[in-house]
């Protein structure tokens, strides 16, 4: 069971929930007294017709129209009706898996003065797995991610849409909110004071989206430095570059780190051994010899964001905030800006141009895998029946593509700025812009490290009987058991495919550590 207090939930949780690998979540006791208490303040300022913004108020530029206390339930279910305004496709079911669990636990710090109910609803909902459909457009990240949230907190109250899973796990079926709520036997909620506001003043989208692909982005960053060993050992380079007294004069730890993986992961190689003694070459080309310079500063980034993103997804991001005194019975409400998403744009455009190094590397590790003039042996694209066959030719014509794509993607999105709200919304993060872009560079980095892994296989092939490092040994093993060796040309697509199904998810990394730690 996972609990909900608002201050520790894990990046680790975000992508269990994701995956529908934990179903069981609640909400802690002390985050429900919490979440009790601010309540109660709401309760208690509405009674005494108090003016706090978006609940005595309109919202926005609207925050100097007074609202009569018979309407302050209106007021939300209108907020909510307004502010669905997104288009563009559906996000995935697991980022909404990830929305609704963020949601619940932001509320859960207790700052938010919504009621325990509709924080039970979120949670409802995602045990049921009855998910909102949200379009992935329309929120400019700094109000939150207003329209997206609008969606999720709709379909809360029985309006919108919402997908319940099919037969087939592959497949869901949309209905009118109020349809599969019925279906779960979920009730609509009925929004009092500050509830509407409450659920959609949040960054959950732009986190949602971040947690996942930096829990891929850790994969990949295991699985570029398995494709460079295998890499490594079919190119017949050399480690000397991997050596520890090279990487103390520089400490950077990810550099550091990544130099001791790689000495891991080709130990034992028969192959290195080989031509020790008679290998004119005195140094190897840079996507090589700085392994761990790129791989190590992409480590650190990755770091760097986790950070950033272990923060955002355990703080309150609405407007305002409730906040009682120790003893519970009287408080503040404070009107700020914890909804803007500039922490989370910054950090998550930071990702994608590091993430996107990756693939830029690899690239150019399989263009020395398939060019016959820099393969140090190793026949052209990697066919022993050149012309009649092309072999792994166009491999390499994707991964160019798809780093080409990723330098357009890696454009930041948290530079520019569209003024909202009769200016009174006049600097907007596009934080969201920026996740979407990120979600999908880390989709086209492992492709394109796919496809390394499987040159890398290709050549290793043509040095046997020798045999590569252990890491290397054991990634060659588990991609030969899914592809075989490249004898007459074939449909790469599905070759390439079937790499991008082994290495997403974590288990073949992790058959590869437990082989070289």
């Amino acid at each position: 069971m996972l609990k909900l207090d608002g201050e520790s939930l894990s990046i680790e949780d975000v992508a269990r929930v994701a995956r529908r690998d934990e179903t069981d979540i609640r909400i802690s006791d002390e985050a429900a007294k919490r979440v009790e208490r601010s309540r109660r303040l709401v309760d208690k300022w509405v009674a005494s017709g108090e003016t706090i913004y978006g609940i005595t108020t309109g919202f926005g530029e609207f925050a100097n129209v007074s609202i009569p206390t018979e309407q302050i339930r209106q007021l939300q279910q209108n907020l909510l009706r307004s502010h669905s305004a997104g288009v563009g496709e559906p996000l995935a079911p697991e980022v909404v898996r990830a929305m609704l669990l963020l949601r619940a636990n932001a509320l859960a710090k207790g700052c938010s003065g919504i009621r325990l109910v509709a924080i039970e609803q979120l949670l409802k909902m995602l045990a049921a797995d009855a998910l909102p459909v949200i379009p992935s457009r329309g929120s400019v990240g700094s109000s939150g991610d207003l329209a997206p949230l609008s969606h999720l907190a709709l379909a809360m109250t029985g309006e919108g849409f919402i997908s319940l899973p099919g037969s087939d796990s592959a497949q869901r079926s949309t209905l009118p909110a109020h349809e599969a709520l019925a279906i779960v036997g979920i009730p609509a909620l009925a929004l009092e004071a500050k509830e509407g506001l409450a659920l959609i003043n949040g960054t959950q989208m732009m986190s949602a989206i971040g947690c996942l692909a930096l829990h891929r982005a850790k994969q990949l960053a295991d699985l570029a430095d398995i494709a460079a060993a295998m890499s490594f050992d079919a190119l017949r380079a050399t480690d000397t570059a991997f050596d520890a007294r090279i990487h103390r004069a520089r400490p950077h730890r990810g550099q550091q780190y990544v130099a001791e993986h790689m000495l891991q992961l080709v130990a034992g190689s028969e192959i290195r051994k080989s031509h020790l003694d008679n290998d004119p070459r005195v140094q190897d080309a840079y996507s090589l010899r700085c392994i761990p310079q790129v791989h190590g500063s992409v480590r650190d980034t990755i770091e760097f964001v986790e950070r950033v993103l272990s923060t955002e997804i355990n703080s309150a991001t609405d407007n305002p905030l409730i906040i009682p005194d120790e003893e519970g019975d009287d408080g503040v409400h404070l009107e700020g800006g914890n909804f803007h998403g500039e922490p989370l744009a910054l950090a998550l455009d930071y990702l994608a141009i590091a993430i996107s190094e990756l693939a830029n590397i690899s690239e150019r590790r399989t263009e020395r895998l398939v060019n016959g003039a820099l393969s140090n042996g190793l026949p052209r694209f990697l066919t022993p029946k050149g012309g009649l066959n092309s072999g792994l030719m166009i491999a390499q014509y994707t991964a160019a593509a798809l780093v080409s794509e990723n330098k357009v993607l890696a454009h930041p999105a948290s530079v520019d700025s569209i003024p909202t709200s009769g200016n009174q919304e006049d600097h907007n993060s596009m934080g969201s812009i920026a996740a979407l872009k990120l979600r999908n560079v880390v989709v086209n980095v492992g492709s394109v490290l796919a496809i390394e892994l499987l040159c890398g296989a290709q050549g290793i092939d043509f040095l046997k009987p020798l045999k590569p490092g252990k890491g290397s040994e054991k990634a060659y093993q588990l991609i030969r058991e899914r592809v075989p060796f490249l004898d007459e040309d074939r449909n790469i697509s599905e070759d390439i495919a079937k790499l991008v199904e082994l290495t997403d998810g974590g288990s073949f990394v992790q058959k590869v550590t437990e082989i070289v730690k």
